[in-house]
Parts: structure tokens; sequence; C-alpha cells
């Protein structure tokens, strides 16, 4: 179960990198 939530935790910390990247870049295109 812990490695569970422990890959759970991984993929949204990676989800939340990849917005992030998102974000900046459409918000860099924006200014």
């Amino acid at each position: 179960m812990s490695g569970y939530g422990g890959s759970m935790s991984f993929v949204l910390i990676v989800v939340l990198f990849i917005l992030l990247i998102i974000v900046g870049t459409s918000f860099g295109s924006f200014y």
C-alpha cells in the first residue's frame, strides 16, 4: 500500500510539474 501511495504522489508531482511548464510557456509567449 505504501508503494502505491508513493507512486501516486510521484505522479501528482510530475503532473504539477508539466502544468507549471505549460503555464510558464503560455505566459512567456503572452508577455
